[in-house]
This record gives C-alpha cells, structure tokens and sequence, in this order.
C-alpha cells in the first residue's frame, strides 16, 4: 500500500506527537462528536436496523467465501456490456495498468472521483511520475490535494483542518492548481464550497478521461455503484470519454437486488443520510450515453491473504462508513495520520497490518491502537468484531513469523524473536497447568507483597514504563475461597 508518507513512525510514538496538537484534538473532537450524534439519531429511525446490519453481514460473508465464482461472473457481464477487465495483484501492477490506459488516449490530465484504493496504490504519485495530472474533484479530497497532506478519515479526509486553515489553503495554492480562489475569500462555508464549484468546473468540462473507485460492483449485471453527497462523482463519471474505475475485490456484490441493504446501511452509518444525494450506477458502455470506453482494474493487494484468515477477513466485509472512527476514543485524540496508512482508525488497525502484512514496526504497532472498549463493533453496519479481530492480530505480532493457513486453522511460525516472552509465556502455562504450583507460586507472591517492584527488570521493563504493576493482595482468591467456605460450615 501506498498513497502516505514512506518512513511513517510506530503508532506510539506518531500518536505522541499528535495528541499534543491542540488545535487537531479540537478539530476532532467537534467533528466526530457532530458526526456521530447525527448517525444515532438516522439509525435510530429504523425499527428493523438490527436485521439490516445481520443482512449486511450475512451477505457479505456469504460472498466472501465464493469470491471467485462472483468475481468471474462480475467479469463476464462488465465484458458482455462493453467494459474491459483487467486484474492487478498489487499496487504496482495496478498503477502501470492506469497508467498505460491513460496514456494510451493521449492525455496528460485526469478528474478523480474520490477513492481509496486509488489512495491506497498511491495512483496520484505514479500518474505525476508519467507526466499526468490527477486532479482530485471531492471537495476535502481537493483541500487535502492542495494543502500537499494527505487523508485522515475515511469520509472526511480534511476533517483535521478547519474552516480558516481551509480558507488559507485556497488563497495559497488554487492558483498553482488552475483558476486562483477569489479576491477576498472568507471562511464561510458557502464561499468556500463556490470557490471549489468554480475552480473544479473548468477541469470537468476540459477532461477526456476519469478515474473512479466504487462502493458496490454487481457480479449478475456487471454494474458499478458510486454514492456521495456533491455531485463532483457523477461529472466524472458521466463527463469523460474514458472511465477507468479502480476497485477492490471485496467490493463485489451477487445481486441487483442486495443494493437494497447497503443502500439503507451506509448513508446513515457515514453520512447520517436517508439516503446518498447521488447514486450512480453504469453497466460497461452505452452509445451516446456517458464514457465510449469503459475499464475495470479489480485490485488484490493483499485481500487474498486476508481472505484466507477466518478472523481477519472480517475486514474485508467492510463498506467504508467510519462509523467506527468517529466512536473510537483512540482516533479522536490521536487522528487519522497518527495510523501511517489511507485505512485510519479502529478499521485501519485491522486492514492495514493485513493488506501489508505486519512487515514492519508500524504494522506491527496498530492492532494496539485501541483501548478495546467495543464501540466500533457496536456501531459497525456489516457486524465486523473488529476488538476480535484485533486480538488475533497481537497474537500474531507477539508469535512473529509468516501465517499459512491448514484447512480453516491460521498457524504463526514463530519468528527469532520474542525469545524471553515465549519462554516467560511456557512458563506460565505450566504453571497454570499445575494447580499445586500455581497456590505455591500465589502463597509466594502474597507473602512477598511488601517488597513489591516498581520496575519490572530485564525486557519486562517496557511493559512497566507504561503500566503500573498490581497491588497484590493480603490472599489469594483460592485461600480466600477456602478459608470463608471452613467458617461458613463452621457456623453451620
């Protein structure tokens, strides 16, 4: 994955730094807590939200195990409408696909409707190395453009920059972009959203050739779906003389008729909508209608390893609502950037160290962004246990090693490491195996209650430089048991 600043530290040490930034945790605060009081109250609407979500969740787990059938009928029906398939099993696969499609039409400018799989091949970067302009059109997709940043939430990718940065970052960089932002540009929002309107017209009337994600693709018909809320998706959608859509694989949906789940589950778990101001379906090309050539890049990129994971391809049922960031206690005072990937938040936690494999110490580091506190699985609209999902995965960071997959049982091959916390960890499954070790050792522990340690030595001393150790008490719960049941029947 790419689409982020390379060398990006540990969480620990990224969250750190951010959490100082007044102005960010502000910035957060207010708009995840606005976010989510309006998402309560839409879901809140519907009597039968609770068998949604299981509907949700059942269809998607249902497709997810039969993936390849839907994805070769998804192909035969977008081939048979006029569209041309191609499959990429990485980022860089991806990029040189949409690259030499692009260049294969002449131009050297592209409209992009908003997408993370784009951001996550880091499509942006591999155009401009081409010699092609991408021009992102969703209005926080454009201020995070022009302000050289990069996202911090799924759907509101500027929702770290307030209205007088936003302001700031027109009059500064429009022009360098295409028409300059107006004279006397306030921080109003009505004038900002003009200021974009008028600067992004030109380039929808000027451009020959778009670039699109898609929220839902229909392996029966052979359709893509976009929703968003400005209108900016459907002008390039419908504009261009070329599309080229971008798409993960997980995205695929059986039917026309299982639209109608998630077409009620994520405009009011993202939006907090009724429904998506704009929802645009196309299926491969039409004459006189919309694009002459139409061409779908399904994106692996790691989802056929998270496939084989039963726990962790939860992941892959996700619809990109944010629901879950916009509860998470973790993300509002650390914020998107905090997580080194496009996929911020709790669902970043788990997506992330699975699309790129936990390489690295970042990847590492994000199934422990999270206090376990359950409210994301509770807000989730497809079910994902996402804390269960991210226990599995400290069990796989703490073990080491690559994860293969034998029938329906992911085994870790333990890596060099983590040498004195695997013996510590045998040590106390024996102990725990044995009960007359384990009241020997809880006697010794108590009786040595006065000398306890602040500072655990050796490696244990990183566990205690962020914890306390526990207060040990007079007795142990056996002893206690035991001596409590003698008095009892004493009495008795």
């Amino acid at each position: 994955m790419s689409g982020v600043p390379l060398g990006m530290p540990a969480f620990p040490e990224a969250a750190r730094a951010s959490t100082r930034d007044t102005t960010l945790r502000r910035n957060l605060r207010h708009a995840t807590h606005t976010i989510r009081d309006k998402r309560a109250a839409a879901v809140a609407e519907l009597a039968d939200w609770a068998e949604l979500r299981a509907a949700g969740a059942r269809l998607k787990e249902r497709t997810l195990r039969h993936l390849d059938h839907y994805l070769e009928q998804l192909e035969a029906a977008v081939t048979a409408a006029g569209g041309t398939v191609h499959w990429a099993v990485d980022a860089a696969e991806a990029n040189r696909i949409v690259t030499d499609l692009v260049r294969a039409t002449g131009e050297t400018e592209v409209v992009k409707v908003k997408s993370m799989a784009t951001q996550e091949i880091g499509l942006n970067e591999a155009l401009t190395d081409a010699g092609i302009t991408a021009y992102e059109t969703d209005l926080a997709e454009l201020i995070v453009q022009l302000g050289d940043d990069w996202p911090s939430h799924i759907l509101v990718p500027a929702i770290h920059k307030n209205r007088g940065e936003i302001r700031d970052i027109f009059t500064d960089a429009m022009a360098r972009w295409g028409r300059p932002a107006p004279d006397g540009l306030t921080d109003a929002p009505a004038e900002l959203a003009e200021a974009a309107r008028l600067h992004l017209r030109e380039k929808f009337l000027r451009a020959k050739v778009g670039i699109s994600g898609a929220n839902f693709m229909v392996a029966e018909t052979g359709t893509l779906v976009v929703v968003e809320s400005e209108g900016n998706g459907r002008m390039c959608l419908t504009l261009p003389e070329t599309l080229i859509s971008v798409v993960g694989i997980e995205k695929v949906v059986p039917r026309w008729q299982d639209l109608e789940v998630y077409l009620q589950l994520l405009p009011r778990s993202s939006t907090a909508e009724r429904m998506n101001p704009y929802t645009s379906t196309w299926t491969g090309t039409t004459d006189g209608d919309g694009p002459r050539t139409f061409h779908l890049v399904l994106l692996d990129n790691g989802r056929t390893d998270t496939l084989a994971d039963p726990t962790g391809r939860q992941a892959l049922r996700c619809i990109r609502c944010s629901a879950c960031l916009n509860v998470c206690p973790v993300y509002e005072r650390a914020g998107g950037h905090a997580y080194g990937s496009i996929y911020p938040g709790p669902i970043g936690a788990i997506l992330t160290p699975q699309l790129r494999g936990i390489t690295g110490e970042l990847e590492a580091s994000l199934p422990y962004a999270s206090s376990l506190c359950g409210a994301c699985y509770q807000v989730c609209p497809v079910a994902i246990d996402i804390p269960e999902v991210l226990v599995h995965l400290r069990e796989r960071v703490v073990q080491g090693g690559p994860a293969t997959v034998r029938g329906n049982r992911v085994t870790v091959r333990p890596a060099r490491g983590h040498t004195a916390e695997r013996a510590a960890m045998r040590a106390a499954r024996w102990v725990l195996d044995h009960p007359q070790a384990l009241a020997l050792a809880e006697r010794a522990a108590t009786r040595a209650r006065r000398l306890r340690l602040r500072r655990l030595p050796g490696p244990g001393r990183a566990w205690t430089d962020s914890r306390d150790l526990p207060q040990l008490p007079a007795e142990s719960f056996r002893d206690w048991w035991q001596r409590t049941r003698e008095t009892a029947q004493e009495d008795r």
